[in-house]
Parts: structure tokens; C-alpha cells; sequence
């Protein structure tokens, strides 16, 4: 497993201070639990299983970890609890292995006919407007065309915004204002996209998951009139969560996927939170790929995720 050598050394270094929060919150709860243990034994195990369900990676998944390590101690008898870190790592590693792609895809598209679409759903203060507008920008700096949908017209901000960012990265936003037809909008925004060539389209939409019934509908109609231009869109369902809600945001998964089908993640806001180990229990738990995640400001900190730097840079000693 090559651990380096996938990111640039800027990437990385965004990457390891993103993740700085969990990282040190991570070891200093590992470091209480582990004070004048010699061997991994029940007790360890306790205390580990506490650290991993406080650090947000989840019941279900901490459970997973914790039976693979006991195995392990059962199997090699004897650990000492200073190599607790290495097995733990590797135990990550593994479940991460099990639910992404063993490439980040990056910037690249399968190839499709047409432009390859992409829905963007996710509830309100996700930062899903603004992954929208950093995607954009990311996709354009390598090489594609892109045209982006303000479907999300019950939010004057979410509109107002994408038509921020349009500016700001020089791509043209399809809009129709607030409080219009969203179906209309996905539906322009697709058809534009086809007499222009473009090679991706994103269109964001409405995060009001109060509302399942509405929503389920809504977003129904938009993929309806968006397959008159092209029978396979949108090729992309991408649920947007905030990382820094934790386990909420396994719970906003799980809502989500009730009324939408959703094969892509971008977990946003790392950077300011110490719960980054709700990666690994979405990761596993929903078994959907994790696509992106955010940890700065900046439009190159919205990276794509590769599960060997996560997890180095999760374990990384500081």
C-alpha cells in the first residue's frame, strides 16, 4: 500500500492541516487510554473502543475495529500496546479498502455520451453551494467545459452565490431566479450544456429535508426532464455533509438516501472540527464512495479524497 507519492507536497500539507484538529484530539485521547498499559488486553480494548466512538467514527463501525484487533490479539497473543497505533492503522486502512476505489478518479469523467451531469443535493449549511462552485473551478483549471444549474431556488443566497462563483471562475450559470420551476432550471441548464458541448453540468438543488415528500418529488421531476436531452442524467447523485456535524451527518446520509438514490459523497468543513473520523464510519457504513472532501477555504482545499493520505495523514505524528 503506497501511503506517498499520490498528492503533490502542497496538497498533502493542506491535507495534514486540515486533519490537524482530529489528528491531535485522536492521540491525545489514545495517549490517556493507553498511560501504563504494557499489552492490549480487555481493558485496552475498552478504552479504545471509547476513544473511537468519541472521535464520531461511529457504534457500528468502532465495533467492526475493535472484533479485527481483538482477533488479532487473539491470534498473536501477545501485543504490545505501543504497536496498538500500526494495527489500528492497518485495521483502518482495511475498512476503507472494502468501500473506495482503490484510484481517485479526480478531475477525470467516465466517459459518456454527452455531457457527464451532476446532481448536487445536501440539506441547507452544508456548504453544498459552494463545493458546487469549487468543483466548477477545479474542473475548468483541468481543461473542461462546465455550465452550472441554480436549481435550488428557494434560497435567494444559494442563487445569488452560484452566480458568485460563475463570475468568479468564469463559467456560466443557468438561472431563472428565485422561487421558480427547479425542473426548469436542471432542464435549461441541460440543454445548454448539450448545444454547447459542454463536458460536465452541475446542478444544485434545495436541501429541505423537513420536507421528504416534497423533495422526493422535486428532485424526481428534475431528473425526469433532464433525461429528454440525455435518457442516462444525471450520472452522478452527490450527497453534500458537513464533517464537522458528526455523526448527524451519518444520520443526513441515511435521510437522504431514503428519498433519493446517491452514489457519490463530498464531506466538507474537516478543517475546523476534531470529529474527521465520521470519513470512516460514512465510508463503511453507507458503502458510497467518498468523492471529496473539504478542509480549507481555499478552492484547492476541496480535494479529492484518497484513502492512503487520509489515513496517513490521520495517523500522522506530529
Amino acid at each position: 500500500m503506497a501511503l506517498f507519492g499520490l498528492f503533490s507536497k502542497e496538497k498533502k500539507e493542506s491535507l495534514d492541516k486540515g486533519l490537524e484538529k482530529t489528528n491531535t484530539n485522536f492521540f491525545n485521547k489514545l495517549g490517556k487510554a493507553m498511560v501504563g498499559r504494557s499489552k492490549v488486553d480487555e481493558e485496552v480494548l475498552d478504552e479504545l473502543e471509547n476513544v473511537l466512538v468519541s472521535s464520531d467514527v461511529g457504534v457500528d463501525t468502532t465495533v467492526k475495529i475493535i472484533d479485527a484487533i481483538e482477533k488479532r490479539v487473539a491470534r498473536d497473543l501477545y501485543l504490545n500496546a505501543t504497536e496498538l497505533d500500526k494495527i489500528l492503522k492497518e485495521e483502518i486502512a482495511r475498512l476503507l479498502n472494502a468501500t473506495q476505489p482503490d484510484t481517485a478518479q479526480g478531475y477525470d469523467l467516465p466517459k459518456v455520451n454527452g455531457p457527464y451531469v451532476i446532481l448536487v443535493v445536501g440539506v441547507n449549511g452544508v456548504g453544498k453551494t459552494t463545493t458546487i462552485g469549487k468543483l466548477a473551478a477545479q474542473f475548468k483549471k483541468s481543461g473542461k467545459k462546465v455550465i452550472l444549474g441554480a436549481a435550488d431556488t428557494f434560497r435567494a443566497a444559494a442563487v445569488d452565490q452560484l452566480k458568485l462563483w460563475g463570475e468568479r471562475t468564469g463559467v456560466p450559470v443557468v438561472s431563472h431566479g428565485m422561487n421558480t420551476d427547479p425542473a426548469s432550471v436542471a432542464f435549461d441548464a441541460v440543454k445548454q450544456g448539450v448545444e454547447q458541448g459542454a463536458d460536465v453540468i452541475l446542478i444544485d438543488t434545495a436541501g429541505r429535508l423537513h420536507n421528504k415528500v416534497n423533495l422526493m418529488n422535486e428532485l424526481a421531476k428534475i431528473k425526469r426532464v433532464m433525461q429528454k436531452y440525455i435518457p442516462e442524467a444525471p450520472h452522478e447523485v452527490m450527497l453534500v455533509l458537513d464533517g464537522s456535524t458528526g455523526q448527524n451527518a451519518m444520520i443526513q446520509a441515511k435521510e437522504f438516501m431514503r428519498v433519493t438514490e446517491v452514489n457519490a459523497l463530498a464531506i466538507t468543513k474537516l478543517d475546523g472540527t476534531a470529529k474527521g473520523g465520521v470519513v470512516i464510519g460514512i465510508s463503511d457504513q453507507l458503502s458510497i464512495p467518498v468523492k471529496y472532501i473539504g478542509v480549507g477555504e481555499k478552492v484547492d482545499d476541496l480535494q479529492v479524497f484518497n484513502k492512503y493520505e487520509f489515513v496517513d495523514s490521520l495517523f500522522k505524528k506530529n
